[in-house]
C-alpha cells in the first residue's frame, strides 16, 4: 500500500480543548504507532479487515466512539481488527491518515484506505458502517459476507413496500415497535412509510402555491412540507413548519410542533440540519 503522498499537511485540531481530560482513556483496541502502522496493520489487511479509530483525550465524543468500536469488536470477534490511534501521542501518524479532525475512522481493506466518518453517531450507525465495510472486504475475497438478521416485521415491512402497500408496511413497523420500542430502524421505517402514505398522489407544485396563498391555513403548511421532505429539499420543509410553530398558538403551534418532531425522525441525528433547526425550534418555544 502506498499512503498518502502529502504526508507533510499539518492537521488542525485546534477546536479541541487544550488541557487533555484527566480521565485516563480506557486501553481499546491495538495501539497505532508510526513504527506499526504499516508493518502490522496495513499488512494485516490484506487477510483482514483493520478499522483504525483516531482520538484524543480531549474529545469526550472521539473516546465514546473508540468504546462503542471496542464494544463491536469484541462481540464480532476476529471478523476485523481495530486500530487506536491517540493522535495526541502519534502525530505522524495522524499526518499520515490526513487527520482533520476526531473522531475520525477509516479502513483498511487489501491495503486500501476507506475513510469512514468524521463525527460521533450512535452505535447503531456504526453498526451499519463496520457492517458494510465488512461486505465491501467480503467482495474482494477478505471475510466472509455479513448475515444480515431481520426481524419478521421487518421482512413484512420490506415485502408491503415494494409492492406499494404503504399501509401494510406502516401496520408491521407499528408491531416491531410494540414488540422493541427502542428499536431506531423500526422508527425510521415508521416515519418514512407513514411521509409515503401522506405524500401519496401529491402535486407538490400545486400544494405549494396554494401554502403560498393561504399561509394561515396550518393543514397546508404541513402537507406542503412532507411535500418538501419527500422531494429532498431539507430545509424547506424545517423552516416551513418552524415558521408555523412561530406564528400559531395553542393547539395549532403544538400540532405545527409535533409534525416537526416527526419530521426530524427522517434526519441523522448528526446532521447539521437537523442541529440547527431543532435549535432554532428551542428558541421558537421559548
Amino acid at each position: 500500500m502506498t499512503l498518502p503522498s502529502n504526508f507533510g499537511r499539518a492537521f488542525d485540531l485546534s477546536g479541541l480543548g487544550k488541557t487533555p481530560n484527566t480521565k485516563p482513556a480506557v486501553a481499546v483496541g491495538k495501539q497505532v504507532t508510526a513504527a506499526n502502522l504499516t508493518s502490522e496493520f496495513v499488512s494485516l489487511s490484506k487477510t483482514q479487515v483493520v478499522i483504525l479509530l483516531c482520538w484524543s483525550s480531549r474529545s469526550p465524543d472521539s473516546l465514546a466512539v473508540l468504546d462503542t468500536l471496542g464494544k463491536l469488536q469484541t462481540s464480532d470477534g476476529d471478523k476485523w481488527v481495530l486500530g487506536s490511534v491517540n493522535v495526541d501521542a502519534e502525530a505522524q501518524v495522524a499526518t499520515a491518515l490526513q487527520v482533520r479532525t476526531v473522531p475520525y475512522a477509516i479502513a483498511l481493506v487489501a491495503e486500501q484506505i476507506i475513510p469512514l466518518f468524521e463525527q460521533s453517531y450512535p452505535e447503531a450507525q456504526i453498526r451499519a458502517v463496520v457492517d458494510k465495510v465488512l461486505s465491501i472486504a467480503a467482495e474482494q475475497g477478505i471475510g466472509s459476507p455479513v448475515e444480515e438478521t431481520m426481524e419478521p416485521e421487518e421482512v413484512e415491512a420490506f415485502a408491503a413496500l415494494d409492492s406499494g402497500d404503504f399501509v401494510t408496511a406502516e401496520a408491521a413497523y407499528k408491531k416491531l415497535l410494540a414488540r422493541k420500542p427502542n428499536d431506531n430502524f423500526a422508527k425510521l421505517g415508521l416515519a418514512q412509510t407513514q411521509l409515503l402514505i401522506r405524500t401519496k398522489g401529491l402535486d407538490l407544485a400545486e400544494v405549494t402555491k396554494l401554502a403560498s396563498d393561504q399561509p394561515k391555513d396550518l393543514e397546508l403548511q404541513i402537507k406542503c412540507a412532507d411535500g418538501e421532505m419527500i422531494a429532498g429539499n431539507v430545509d424547506a420543509a424545517f423552516s416551513r413548519l418552524l415558521d408555523c410553530v412561530r406564528s400559531f398558538s395553542g393547539e395549532e403551534q403544538a400540532r405545527a410542533k409535533n409534525h416537526l418532531l416527526e419530521l426530524f425522525l427522517l434526519i441523522d441525528p448528526a446532521d447539521i440540519r437537523l442541529v440547527k433547526a431543532r435549535s432554532a425550534l428551542a428558541s421558537a418555544l421559548f
